[in-house]
């Protein structure tokens, strides 16, 4: 980074222009109702923007919008033309980086470091990934009889709908447009009302980058009236959904209600951070356990939630993790040191400190943390919370909080530590600490999860999938994988 202040941060900030309007058709467009909703920068709890607040008629429009593109451009049927302006779309992003950090940071009062460094490079790797990847996808010939050949080739779905999250808005958005796009499809993006800044300047350079019009809409709005526009949609062939699991289940159901769409889920998680009594890394086991749940303050979907960790060595792990904790401190977000930001809504925070008052009710021991911080700025700050005696039936181990609070779990031994790591509903993500590979291949097979690190936790590749299984989701983000979401395998039978 360079080595502005957080007054020059602030003053950059103030001087771009915060995206209003839905990108439909190639245009920019309030709703066609005229209603708006307030957008807050968690950093102070002040309105800063109007954003339209599009409902069905939009989305309508849009799908419409998509179809037409879909059928008449040479997007869907030339990988050449998609490659071309995905990679220039990439090149977009990457050159506005700043603005765009700024615009990420103004969503959800994450650290301007984290925007800058983390978010929008990622963006563009991902955009150019795919784009580099459409072209070098084939398809299969057959084995049949020899009076026959088949084919088996990949064609894109048709029209998609996108639903992202307010905790990464912009990477959340590549990860669905990136396969989706280079698959040939066409797009209705629809960001979270809390985070839509980002998504519409996505959509704004997307046009830049010659896409064609209609190919990739972007339609802010309340996810009860956009969102669900979308998923019972009767011209919708796809969504790809990534929030809660609550909201999850209601996709399911809009698909079953319309036209059987196919449906793809990034739920989500309790991820468990098993340490077992072999581990001697402790210092790489507290770094990794704390970027786990504190990084983001905590509103990251596969967030190392439960530590569930071996007497062995609990305590001192648990010393370390302290040590850890207590130097993050939550700060202003334009501050360039600044690693620990807000949370995203004053409901959110809110969220988060009634399940530390839950947790103290429960009867587990609040040993760091737990309270609100910076209230005379009017943001939305929690600091860094650990819960030490938790037993796994309690809420706060059990129910996905989306927040910095870590809850500590005592085990004896690697089959308590794998039987506690799966007593859950969810199924993102886990963390594995030991130095024995033989255990470590043998926990990483006996977890239920979609993901595993061991001694690491939350590395990731483009090249390598990301999900879950249980009510965790299904279908996968990043890698060739993602493609198969938003594509379908066409049998073709020639006769010689």
């Amino acid at each position: 980074m360079s080595d502005l202040t957080a007054a020059d941060w602030k003053l950059r900030s103030s001087s771009i222009s915060l995206p209003q309007h839905a990108v439909i058709a190639g245009r920019k467009v309030p709703a066609q109702a005229g209603a708006s909703f307030d957008c807050r920068f968690p950093g102070t709890g002040q309105v800063i923007a109007k954003v339209a607040a599009c409902s069905s008629p939009d989305v309508d429009l849009a799908v419409r919008s998509a179809r037409r593109a879909f059928e008449t451009t040479s997007w869907a049927s030339s990988p050449a033309v998609r490659r071309k302006a995905l990679l220039r779309l990439a090149e977009l992003v990457a050159a506005n980086e700043e603005e765009l950090a700024l615009l990420e940071t103004l969503n959800v009062g994450k650290p301007i470091q984290s925007s800058l460094t983390g978010d929008v490079p990622a963006v563009a790797s991902c955009l150019s990934w795919y784009a580099e990847a459409i072209d070098k996808v084939y398809g299969e010939v057959a084995t049949t009889e020899s009076d026959f050949t088949a084919l088996m080739i990949r064609e894109p779905v048709g029209v998609v709908g996108a639903i992202v999250p307010w905790n990464y808005p912009l990477l959340m958005a590549a990860w669905k447009l990136g396969p989706a796009l280079a698959a040939g499809n066409a797009v209705i993006l629809k960001p979270a009302e809390q985070s839509p800044f980002s998504a519409l300047r996505l959509g704004e350079l997307a046009l830049e980058a010659g896409i064609p019009p209609g190919i990739l809409n972007v339609v802010p709005g309340l996810g009860a009236a956009a969102g669900k526009a979308l998923g019972l949609h009767m011209d919708v062939d796809c969504i790809g959904f990534t929030g809660s699991t609550e909201v999850g289940r209601l996709f399911l159901q809009y698909a079953g209600l319309s036209n059987i769409k196919q449906v793809s889920l990034e739920l989500g998680g309790k991820s468990p951070q098993v340490v077992l009594g072999d581990c001697t890394d402790l210092d790489a086991a507290a770094r990794g356990i704390c970027e786990g749940i504190f990084d983001n303050s905590g509103q990251i979907c596969n967030a190392g939630s439960r530590l569930v960790v071996d007497e062995a060595v609990k305590e001192e792990l648990l010393s370390r993790i302290l040590q850890r904790a207590r130097a993050l401190v939550p700060a202003d977000p334009f501050d360039p040191d600044s690693r620990l930001g807000a949370i995203v809504t004053e409901q959110q925070m809110d969220r988060v400190l009634g399940y530390v008052q839950r947790g103290q009710e429960e009867g587990a021991e609040l040993i760091f943390g737990g309270t609100r911080v910076l209230t005379e700025t009017g943001g939305y700050f929690v600091e860094p919370t650990v819960f030490d005696g938790v037993r796994n039936t309690m809420r706060i181990a059990r129910e996905e909080i989306f927040g910095p609070v870590l809850s500590v779990i005592t085990v004896s031994g690697v089959e308590e530590a794998v039987a506690v790591a799966n007593d859950t509903f969810y199924g993102l993500a886990a963390g594995i600490w030991t130095n024995n590979v033989k255990t470590a291949f043998r926990v990483a097979k006996a977890v239920r999860a979609g993901v595993v690190w061991v001694n690491c936790f939350d590395v990731g590749r483009m090249s390598v999938a990301f999900g879950g299984v249980k009510q965790s989701g299904f279908g996968r983000d990043k890698s060739l994988h993602a493609l198969d979401k938003y594509s379908y395998v066409k049998s073709v039978w020639l006769a010689h």
